[in-house]
């Protein structure tokens, strides 16, 4: 009874202390696709997911329900950073859905004219809200009333300890009336949020670091030419140093400054004294540059520990695909730097093992007729050219106009023949499989993802086989970019065949996605064919990604540079994805008509020799 009694307590007085209306909440999902789009259209960066904020835990003065209710609410605020922009998950700062929807818009806008940088947090937004304005005068209307809307939500003045009301009166004014205030006053808690404004990323500015004694930092009988290395890495990318005592204490106060909003971090007691040898020091050194404050403790107790390596299991060598020569080695594009780092990457050829010749699935066998039917017309078409000095046969309707002009003036003889010409396919076709561990996962009871690949391949290869078309075909994956593994199916020089049917029927999930260097090898494959036309097509179902940072923006820009320069080679490069948020990115990398999304993936194995017939039939 006590328990059902402060479960129906705990409903009321969370629901009381709650100052959201949930009536008029509005959703991130209900508007992704139109702030997306607005985002992009007025300028903002094309290569930026565009998704929904986690919450963050916010400082700010607890009213006396709120306090009673314990209530420790994640605020989901608005912020962007290089690789992507955060809207909050859902919004229910006002009583209308409307003006919930206005919100997320404008705050799609804002980020799309702002860096992601802040100075000062209060000064730069109004100085972004005033260039906005002056750009997009139609949106005053808007502002205002989402402004005076606003204000009105705000919590009152009069209960507020005169330094805080002070603050809280500045942020009106700037609402009101952006870049009308200069200063704001120090306090020692945060405002309510501000939900008009952008917040600062996760990873805040780059600050000095602290000043520490160098004896409690490395030994006295350090080696100087060590200590010369040391200082010119730190040289790159400074950061800020806090020492601390190594006890489970947290104390102390917080003092809020408008200009350097805080963020929560918590101290971990880990030796970092060691680490594997076999790392990539240059994976290091980013994980680093990605620290926003270095914690240090001079108290160290000096204990026998385990060590934990967790990674992605490779298969042993006797169980493995096996491997042809010593790979390749690769460039890699940096976008950061705009450089395309030369031998970045080693590709490995392989063929998949235990691959034994296998005729064509008794499932795939109908379909693969009506295919071959279909691309026999290809084959089979047959056309007369018209009026040629020598044919086969006499074109009349040549032959009677000349004989008409003949009459009437002198005439000079034209071509009085036809001559009937089959049709001449001049075009190569190279297929990239995605075989990367997603394509482990189930689309039904039945089938995997990588079932409906190789049936798609395999009808792929028959269809190619009856139109005589010159094509081959590959696999990818990757672990890190020192193993990016390339699986022949079939090259150039091979015949379609049952060994090529058994090496596809043999292919398993492999790793990761690092699209960029297999795009590059494909290429360099097709770009030896003497054919006219070149077609790389590349079958995938997810985004380029790996485990060392070839996330997000990296990966993506890496391999639209790696799409551009096969263009530049005059090879077609076309992708058909089964990813349903193939919208996000695929854009960017191929062009609107540069690919195509496969929205039903078990009706991939039909679809691709379709796309190919439509794309070739030309």
């Amino acid at each position: 009874m006590e328990e059902w009694v402060g479960g129906l307590w705990h409903k009321y007085i969370t629901r009381k202390a709650n100052p959201e209306f949930d009536d008029a909440r509005v959703n991130f999902d209900q508007v992704s696709k139109s702030v997306s789009m607005v985002f992009r259209a007025l300028g903002g960066d094309v290569v930026k997911r565009v998704e929904a904020a986690t919450g963050r835990e916010y400082l700010t003065r607890k009213s006396f329900l709120q306090k009673i209710s314990g209530d420790n609410q994640l605020v989901s605020l608005a912020w962007q950073d290089e690789e992507s922009l955060r809207l909050p998950e859902s919004l229910a700062v006002f009583n209308e859905k409307a003006l919930n929807y206005d919100l997320y818009i404008w705050l799609a806008v804002l980020a799309a004219h702002h860096s992601g940088s802040f100075r000062h947090w209060a000064k730069d937004n109004q100085a972004l809200v005033v260039a906005v304005l002056e750009k997009f005068p139609a949106l005053h209307n808007r502002y205002r009333r989402l402004a005076k809307a606003f204000v009105d939500m705000r919590p009152s003045l009069d209960q507020m300890p005169a330094v805080e009301r002070t603050m809280e009166q500045s942020i009106r004014d700037a609402i009101l009336i952006p870049g009308s205030v200069n200063e704001f006053p120090v306090v020692n808690f945060a405002p309510q949020a501000v939900y008009l404004w952008l917040y600062p990323s996760a990873s805040s500015d780059d600050v000095l670091m602290a000043d520490i004694d160098e004896d409690e930092l490395s030994d006295e009988n350090e080696d100087q030419d060590g200590e010369k290395k040391s200082a010119k890495k730190a040289q790159s990318s400074r950061k800020k140093a806090e020492r601390v005592d190594s006890d489970d204490s947290r104390g102390g106060m917080m003092i809020f400054r408008l200009e350097s909003l805080f963020s929560w971090s918590e101290f971990s007691k880990m030796d970092r004294g060691k680490d594997d040898s076999d790392e990539d020091e240059e994976d290091y050194q980013s994980t680093i540059d990605d620290l926003d404050k270095i914690t240090l403790t001079k108290k160290q107790e000096h204990q026998k520990s385990g060590q934990i390596k967790i990674d992605l299991d490779l298969p042993s060598a006797s169980e493995d695909d096996i491997p042809l020569g010593e790979g390749i080695k690769l460039p890699e594009w940096n976008y950061k730097t705009q450089t395309l780092q030369e031998d970045r990457c080693l590709l490995q050829p392989m063929l998949p093992r235990d691959a034994t010749p296998t005729k064509l699935p008794v499932k795939l066998q109908k379909t693969a007729r009506m295919i071959q039917a279909q691309f026999e017309q290809l084959r089979s078409v047959k056309y007369w050219l018209k009026a040629q000095p020598q044919g086969e046969e006499l074109d009349l309707n040549a032959w009677l106009d000349f004989h008409v002009e003949s009459k009437t003036a002198a005439t000079a003889e034209k071509g009085l023949f036809q001559s009937y010409r089959g049709n001449n396919r001049d075009l190569s076709c190279l297929l990239l499989a995605d075989l990367s561990m997603s394509t482990d996962s189930h689309l039904d009871n039945d089938n995997r993802v990588i079932d409906v690949v190789q049936d798609s391949l395999l009808l792929f290869g028959e269809a190619l086989q009856s139109v005589g078309d010159n094509f081959a075909m590959y696999g990818f994956s990757s672990v890190k970019r020192s193993n990016i593994r390339f699986t022949m199916l079939k090259n150039f020089n091979e015949k379609y065949n049952d060994h090529v049917r058994g090496r596809i029927q043999a292919i398993t999930p492999g790793f990761y996605t690092r699209m960029g260097a297999a795009i590059r090898q494909a290429t360099k494959v097709i770009s030896e064919q003497k054919t006219a036309d070149k077609l790389l097509l590349i079958l995938t179902d997810g985004k380029p990604n790996d485990i060392d940072h070839y996330e997000g923006r990296f990966g993506i820009e890496d391999t639209h540079q790696a799409i551009n320069e096969a263009k530049r080679l005059g090879i077609k490069p076309f992708c058909i994805t089964i990813d349903v948020d193939a919208q996000e990115y695929l854009p960017y990398l191929f062009g609107n008509d540069g690919f195509t999304q496969i929205l039903r993936p078990a009706q991939l194995p039909l679809r691709l020799p379709q796309l190919y017939h439509q794309l070739t039939s030309q």
